[in-house]
């Protein structure tokens, strides 16, 4: 009896192509979801109520929306993607852009983006049977870690600017905005929940 040598061989670059489409797929699709976040960002960053020196926006619950549904890797690229165009010149924070943005004392909240939507997104693992107060401990944790990066920033360059009145401009432009990110972190972790529980959302 003689063998069909090229059976197998066929089966296997067959499952080899269907492999390599599904890999490119995934990339595709990961570039997209991470653009779409970047997009979304920047779009927060304009829907704002006037605030002296640090507009408010919604930018915080976006990012820790971004890492809840994406995950921590796609998570912190998003937010990186985003950050990158910013300071390549692209008016997309919430005061423009540019490299002379580092200078500012609120572009701490830039890399604290990054930060959050990695820890929301490492806490709250894959979306499989994902509860809502899992959900609500990765957003106020994410929360928790984007304000100690931006307000460490913000403290940095005021005290080294020579700024006076620390005390009073962390209050006002830090912790002041802490209760509506609050507020915000719990409509993200619930936002998130629902796209998991009905399974609109896949990682």
């Amino acid at each position: 009896m003689v063998k069909n040598q090229n059976g197998p061989q066929v089966g296997g670059n067959s499952t080899a192509k269907i492999s390599r489409k599904g890999r490119r797929a995934f990339g595709a699709a990961a570039i997209a979801e991470c653009g779409l976040f970047a997009a979304l960002m920047t779009a927060a960053a304009y829907i704002r109520i006037p605030f002296p020196f640090v507009p408010l926006t919604f930018q915080t619950a976006v990012c820790i929306l971004c890492g809840l549904l994406l995950g921590a890797k796609k998570g912190a690229v998003s937010m990186c993607a985003y950050a990158l165009a910013g300071l390549a010149g692209l008016p997309v924070f919430a005061s423009g852009g540019g490299l002379s943005y580092v200078l500012m004392p609120s572009f701490g909240y830039i890399p604290g983006f990054i930060a959050a939507a990695a820890v929301a997104g490492a806490i709250a693992g894959k979306g499989e049977n994902l509860s809502f107060k899992r959900c609500l401990a990765a957003a106020f944790a994410a929360l928790a870690v984007n304000y100690a990066v931006g307000t460490a920033y913000f403290i940095a360059v005021w005290v080294l600017s020579g700024y006076e009145g620390l005390f009073a401009a962390v209050l006002e432009y830090n912790i002041l905005y802490i209760p509506k990110d609050a507020l915000l972190s719990l409509l993200a972790a619930g936002v998130a929940r629902q796209a998991w529980r009905g399974r609109r959302w896949r990682r």
